[in-house]
């Protein structure tokens, strides 16, 4: 089981550094946040892209990913109903489908909750919106050949696509086999399900693509009280072969701390359930 360190925990280090710094410390490699690079990552050029992919490349790490994708620039979301956000949503999200490819990535995390608010009296619209921006991803991800994962989140944060099943409602509808979903632990423990069970339930189906780490305080994985022993042992159990990341929001006592002591962990978990 692969697991990429999400590229915020350590922004502070520039991304040579990042490398070095995952792959030294346990890290499969890196799930970029492209508002880590740039405050509007859609005006990289193609040849930075590649530059960055020769340092990742040189270092020895992979760039599995990229997630919480619109949070720069400012002023982004798949539900609005001015045309012409949606308009520049959508053309910062392409860019970010062909900004995977360049670096050499293999798919994109839809999160973003600030970016995909339903506005009371505007829900059902709001849906339509979010809908046709899935529907034009999924579009640009088939010809990328990348995947375009939808993340179901706390209902604390977003009230538009809350669980796997929410998920999989919307990509039956746009019909695209370049959508997928995920679990993220602390959304699914947050809204109340079983996260053993979710797995057990969805894994056999074949219904996920990745799986974020992250505890019920929002730290990283063995800083709260979910018992992620079962977890990495049933994941194994169910023989799961895609991708995981590390995604804290809370990062004691810094960033690199929480992310060396988050695949520490990990790595002594896969250790004991082999």
């Amino acid at each position: 089981m692969k697991i990429y360190l999400c590229s915020e925990v350590v922004r502070d280090l520039d991304f040579a550094d990042q490398c070095r710094f995952a792959r030294d410390i346990g890290y499969d490699g890196l799930e970029i946040a492209p508002f880590t690079l740039s405050d509007a990552p859609q005006n990289r050029s193609v040849k930075d892209l590649r530059a960055l992919r020769a340092i990742a490349d040189g270092e020895g790490v992979a760039v599995a990913g990229l997630h919480w994708l619109l949070a720069a620039p400012q002023g982004l979301s798949i539900t609005s109903t001015d045309p012409s956000v949606a308009e520049k949503t959508r053309d910062v999200g392409k860019f970010l489908v062909d900004m995977c490819r360049e670096l050499g990535g293999h798919y994109l995390v839809h999160g973003s909750p600030l970016q995909r608010p339903l506005e009371p009296g505007l829900e059902a619209e709001g849906r339509r919106q979010g809908i046709a921006y899935f529907a034009a991803m999924a579009e640009a991800s088939s010809q990328a050949g990348v995947r375009y994962i939808l993340e179901p989140l706390s209902r604390d944060d977003t009230a538009f696509i809350n669980t796997v099943d929410d998920a999989l409602a919307i990509i039956d509808e746009v019909g695209s086999a370049a959508l997928g979903t995920m679990i993220d632990s602390y959304a699914a423990i947050s809204n109340g399900e079983n996260l053993p069970d979710l797995l057990q339930r969805w894994i056999p189906k074949g219904a996920i693509s990745h799986v974020h780490f992250n505890d019920d305080n929002k730290r990283g994985p063995g800083e709260g009280t979910t018992d992620f022993g079962a977890v990495v042992e049933l994941l194994r159990q169910l023989d799961y072969n895609g991708t995981t990341a590390v995604e804290p929001f809370i990062y004691s006592p810094d960033g690199p701390s929480c992310a060396a002591r988050s695949i520490g962990y990990l790595r002594g978990l896969m250790e004991r359930s082999r």
